[in-house]
C-alpha cells in the first residue's frame, strides 16, 4: 500500500470518527436523568436495543485472536460465536422477558432484589474491575493488531480511539451507546459479509473453498469438530465444543449480563431485541471465518510477514485477505468494523460500571460514610453538651441526597473517570506485551465467567437459598479457577477442564446452601416472593413509563445512516476495477435502504400522530 493509498484509509478512518462525535452531541438532549443516561428511560426500540447486544458481543479479537484460530483451525472457531448465537436464542425464549420485567436500572439493583444488599456490592465491586481489566483488554488487541498490520503507533490508537468513545458515551449516555452501536452494525455486518461472498468468489465457491482444504490437506483440521488428538489438550474436541457452548451460552444469560435488556418497552420487546441479536450472530459465525480460511490458502506468505510483529502472525488473517480483495478505501472500512467492534464493548462497558457506580456502590459508601459522620457528631456534642438533643436537628439540616440533575451529572463524570482508566489499562498491556488473544481470552472467560455467572443463572430458578449463597458459590468456583489460571499457580489444565471444574464447584456450592433457607428471616422470604413476581410480572409501558419516542430514534439515527452510506458512495470517484465499484455499491446501497426506510416510517408515522391529534 503506497503513500496515497494510504491516506485515503486514513482519511476514511477519520471522517467514521467524527460521524461517532457528532451522534453523541445529538443524543444528548435525550438525556434529562440518570434513567435516560443509564437505560435510555427504557424507550429503546427493539430494533436498537437488539443491534447493540448483538454489537457488544463481539470486539476486535473477532477479527483478530479469532481469525488466527480459524486462519489454524478453520470452522471450529465458529463454536464460540454458535454459543452466542444460542445464548440469544435461550434470551428470544426464556430470558430476555424477565430480564426486563425486573424494572432495575442495573444488575446489581436486581442482584440486592434476589440476595441483598451484601451481595449486591460485591458483584459490583467485582463486575467494575473485570469490566475495567476487560475493556482495557480489548483496547489494547485492537491497537496492537492495527499497530502492526496498518501502520498505526499502539499508543495513538490506544489515546484517539478511547478518547472518542469515551466522549460520545459521556455525553450521550446509553443513546448514544445505542445509536452508535447500531450505526456501526450496519457497517459492519454488509461489509463482513462482502468480503466473505467476495472470499467465496475468489475461491470459486462452497465447492472450491472445500476443494481447496482438500487440495492443501487441511480438510481434517478444518472441521467443525475435531478428533481429540488434532491440536493440542485436546482444542476443538467435542468436548471443548461442549465445554464452549455452555460457557457462552450461559455467560449471555445471567441476572449480571441482562442489563441489556432493560432499555426496551417491555417484554415483548426484549424478545425482538434478543431474537434480531440471535439472527446477526448466526450470520458472523458463517461469513467472518471465510477470509481467514482463504487467506491460509492463497496469502500465507503475505499473513506471515504481516503477522510478524504479532505474537500470533495467524492474527492479521482476516486483514490479509482483506487488503488483497477488497478495493481502494474499503481497506479503511475494515479498520472501522475493527474498531466497531472493540468501541462497542468498551462503550457498553463504560455505561454499565458508570451505572453500577452511581446506583449501588455511591449510595452504599454515603450511607457509610453518613453513619461514621454521625457517630463522630454525636461524640462531640455528647463531650461538648453531655447531651446530643441537637443531633437530630443538625442531621437533618445536612445537605440530603443528590437530584435528578446532580446524578446526571456524576453519572458523566465517571462514565469519563473509568474511561480514562480503560485507557490506561491499555496502555499499560501495550507495554507488558503478552500472549495471543484467544488464550488470554479464553483463560479470562474460565476464571472470572463461568464462578460468577453460575449463581447469578441459578437464582433465577431455584428459590429457596439464603441470601449469602451467590457469594458463598462464587467464591468456592473462584478457589479452582485462580489456583489453575495460567496468570497466578498455572496447574495447566486446559479451557474445557477449567469450565467444567469451575462450574460442577459452583453449582454443588450452591445446591448444597438449599437446607439454610429454613434459617432466613421472614422478611427475606418475602422479598424473594416479590422478585420472582416481579419477574413474571409484564410491563404495562403506558401506565408505567409514558410516551415512547420510537418515531423520533428512527428519523433521527436513520438521517445518520444516509449520512454514512453518502460517504460510502463517495468511495465510488477512487480508482477502482468494476468489481471494486460493484463492492462499494452494495455496501452503500443496503446502508442507504435501510436509513432511507427508516426515515420513511418514522416521517410517516409522525405525520399520522399529528393528523390523529388534529
Amino acid at each position: 500500500m503506497d503513500s496515497t493509498e494510504r491516506m485515503v484509509e486514513f482519511a476514511v478512518i477519520a471522517v467514521y470518527l467524527v460521524f461517532l462525535l457528532l451522534i453523541g452531541l445529538a443524543f444528548r438532549r435525550f438525556n434529562s436523568n440518570i434513567s435516560d443516561f443509564f437505560r435510555s428511560g427504557a424507550r429503546g426500540a427493539w430494533w436498537l436495543v437488539g443491534s447493540s447486544a448483538f454489537m457488544a458481543g463481539i470486539s476486535a479479537y473477532t477479527f483478530t485472536g479469532a481469525s488466527g484460530v480459524a486462519y489454524t483451525a478453520g470452522w471450529s472457531v465458529a463454536i464460540i460465536y454458535i454459543g452466542n448465537a444460542l445464548g440469544f436464542f435461550l434470551a428470544f425464549l426464556v430470558f430476555a422477558p424477565w430480564f426486563r420485567q425486573l424494572r432495575a436500572i442495573t444488575n446489581p439493583e436486581v442482584i440486592r432484589m434476589r440476595y441483598g444488599p451484601f451481595t449486591q456490592q460485591f458483584y459490583a465491586i467485582f463486575g467494575v474491575l473485570t469490566a475495567v481489566i476487560g475493556g482495557g483488554l480489548q483496547l489494547w488487541a485492537m491497537a496492537i493488531f492495527t499497530s502492526a498490520v496498518f501502520g498505526f503507533q499502539i499508543w495513538q490508537v490506544i489515546v484517539v480511539i478511547g478518547a472518542v468513545v469515551v466522549f460520545y458515551s459521556t455525553t450521550g449516555g446509553s443513546w448514544a451507546v445505542m445509536a452508535t452501536d447500531f450505526v456501526q452494525s450496519l457497517i459492519m455486518i454488509p461489509l463482513t459479509v462482502v468480503i466473505g461472498v467476495i472470499c467465496l468468489i475468489e475461491v470459486g465457491g462452497m465447492s472450491g473453498l472445500n476443494q481447496l482444504i482438500g487440495d492443501a490437506g487441511l480438510s481434517r483440521e478444518f472441521r467443525l469438530i475435531n478428533a481429540q488428538d488434532d491440536f493440542p489438550v485436546y482444542q476443538f474436541s467435542i468436548i471443548w465444543a461442549l465445554a464452549m457452548l455452555i460457557n457462552q451460552a450461559g455467560l449471555t444469560n445471567t441476572i449480571a449480563t441482562g442489563q441489556r435488556y432493560f432499555m426496551v418497552k417491555d417484554g415483548r420487546e426484549a424478545r425482538k431485541a434478543a431474537f434480531l441479536a440471535f439472527v446477526l450472530m448466526s450470520m458472523g459465525s458463517f461469513f467472518w471465518f471465510i477470509p481467514p480460511m482463504v487467506a491460509r490458502l492463497r496469502y500465507e506468505a503475505d499473513v506471515l510477514v504481516m503477522g510478524a510483529q504479532l505474537n500470533n502472525p495467524a492474527e492479521a488473517a482476516f486483514a490479509v485477505a482483506s487488503i488483497n480483495l477488497l478495493p481502494l478505501g474499503m481497506t479503511g472500512m475494515i479498520v472501522v468494523a475493527m474498531f466497531a467492534a472493540t468501541m462497542s464493548s468498551m462503550d457498553s462497558g463504560i455505561n454499565r460500571n458508570a451505572a453500577i457506580f452511581v446506583r449501588d456502590i455511591y449510595p452504599a459508601l454515603c450511607r457509610m460514610f453518613a453513619k461514621a459522620r454521625d457517630r463522630l457528631l454525636r461524640r462531640r456534642l455528647l463531650k461538648r453538651d453531655g447531651h446530643d438533643d441537637a443531633f437530630e436537628a443538625g442531621r437533618q439540616s445536612r445537605r440530603g441526597p443528590l437530584s435528578e440533575v446532580g446524578l446526571l451529572l456524576l453519572g458523566r463524570v465517571f462514565s469519563l473517570i473509568f474511561g480514562a482508566i480503560i485507557i490506561l489499562m491499555a496502555l499499560y498491556f501495550a507495554q507488558i506485551g503478552g500472549r495471543g488473544m484467544f488464550d488470554v481470552m479464553l483463560d479470562i472467560a474460565a476464571m472470572l465467567g463461568v464462578p460468577l455467572s453460575v449463581p447469578m443463572l441459578m437464582g433465577l430458578f431455584i428459590k429457596r437459598v439464603p441470601g449469602w449463597s451467590a457469594m458463598f458459590a462464587a467464591i468456592c468456583a473462584l478457589i479452582p479457577a485462580f489456583l489453575a489460571s495460567e496468570f497466578l499457580f498455572g496447574w495447566g489444565w486446559n479451557f474445557q477442564t477449567k469450565v467444567f471444574m469451575n462450574l460442577s464447584v459452583g453449582i454443588v456450592a450452591y445446591l448444597a446452601t438449599m437446607p439454610f433457607w429454613k434459617t432466613t428471616t421472614q422478611d427475606y422470604r418475602d422479598q424473594v416472593t416479590e422478585f420472582f413476581t416481579r419477574m413474571h410480572t409484564p410491563v404495562d409501558f403506558e401506565k408505567e413509563i409514558g410516551q415512547a419516542s420510537d418515531l423520533s430514534q428512527l428519523t433521527l439515527i436513520g438521517a445518520f445512516v444516509c449520512a454514512v452510506a453518502s460517504f460510502i458512495l463517495l468511495l465510488l470517484f477512487l480508482p477502482n476495477a468494476w468489481q471494486g465499484r460493484l463492492a462499494i455499491i452494495t455496501v452503500a446501497g443496503i446502508v442507504m435502504g435501510i436509513g432511507g426506510l427508516m426515515i420513511f416510517i418514522g416521517r410517516r408515522g409522525a405525520r399520522k400522530k399529528r393528523n390523529k391529534q388534529n
